[in-house]
């Protein structure tokens, strides 16, 4: 049953991570522990590998924002650098050799990027930090679509594939093509055929949606929630095993689709940093998990806790990368 294959994609979250503190003078000569050992991490940049608006970009920028809030940083600066499903964001991570001053947000998008881009910068050449949350994902129609049901949809993709095209913040391998791919297979219908348009970003992808440009879209859910909640778009499904609280929507296993499908986003940093640099990064992310203030985040961005550190999420992360690579290769994409 391709459930079940989906559903190894991702692993129950186990929280970790040790009170440990260290210093160690960065690439760019700052310290990552600037703020004295019990201070806050000072000089902090955290690398969007996608556009503004987009989930990434979300991510990061409340991370940024409750690490800030609980003093477990200062000043952390938020930029963007997009481009090639997120290569071009983590070539300039692993080019950071040695700066522990720098985090990437990156979630299984980059995972199948690094092999549909055939990356020369790959994630095992990085230094996993933490995964953070969960997301479902959801099939999107404009509110003038002529689909008002998944039914009606599925009807029409597959009479004629290539005239019902597909949008998704995703190079092939990211959660947004994945999530059609799988959908065309359970409906009957060859990947092969699917009209699948990549946007980078979810802002773009939006745009794509209201600007009727396809006939549908596949993103995560927490980019959609505003335009969702005002009419401008029509939530045809999600992607999860149960409803998403606050959303008007049925699973695709309520409409009859034997599918689920759980995206999910984490932080790595460069490579080449000692081990009590990663380990204070740890901590920090470890401490702002367990915090009121992002327990608040992940219930207002419709986000799932999946918090794992250190050395399980760098296991979690090798399982992931031979596991997108495996469905790739069975799509004849990778």
């Amino acid at each position: 049953m391709r459930t079940a294959s989906l559903r190894r994609l991702t692993v129950g979250a186990v929280a970790a991570g040790l009170a440990l503190t260290g210093c160690g003078t960065t690439a760019e000569g700052g310290s990552a522990a600037a703020g004295g050992a019990d201070g806050p991490i000072e000089g902090l940049r955290m690398l969007v590998p996608n556009s503004a608006g987009s989930g990434y970009d979300t991510t990061a920028r409340t991370v940024a924002q409750v690490l800030e809030a609980n003093d477990l940083a200062s000043s952390i600066e938020v930029f963007n650098l997009e481009g090639a499903g997120g290569t071009v964001g983590l070539q300039r991570l692993v080019n950071e050799e040695g700066n522990a001053d720098m985090l990437m947000q990156m979630g299984l998008g980059v995972v199948g990027a690094q092999y549909s881009n055939q990356s020369e910068a790959t994630l095992d050449q990085t230094t996993p930090v933490a995964r953070l949350i969960e997301e479902a994902e959801a099939i999107v129609v404009p509110a003038d679509s002529p689909y008002e049901t998944l039914d009606q949809l599925i009807e029409a993709w597959k009479a004629d594939p290539g005239n019902v095209p597909v949008g998704g913040a995703s190079n092939p391998g990211g959660p947004d093509h994945l999530t059609p791919m799988l959908l065309a297979e359970e409906a009957g219908i060859d990947p092969t055929e699917v009209n699948y348009v990549s946007y980078d970003g979810g802002g773009e992808l939006l745009a794509g949606i209201l600007g009727s440009q396809i006939s549908f879209g596949a993103t995560g859910i927490s980019e959609i929630t505003e335009s969702a909640a005002s009419g401008d778009v029509r939530v045809l499904a999600v992607t999860s095993e149960e409803p998403i609280e606050g959303l008007d929507a049925p699973t695709l296993t309520e409409e009859g689709v034997d599918l689920v499908f759980t995206n999910w986003r984490g932080l790595v940093a460069p490579p080449g940093i000692t081990e009590e640099e990663t380990q204070r990064l740890v901590d920090a992310v470890t401490e702002m998990q367990a915090s009121e203030e992002w327990q608040q985040e992940l219930e207002d961005n419709g986000w799932t806790d999946a918090f794992l550190a250190g050395d399980e999420f760098t296991e979690f992360l090798g399982e992931q990368s031979e596991r997108v690579e495996t469905v790739l290769g069975r799509l004849g994409l990778a």
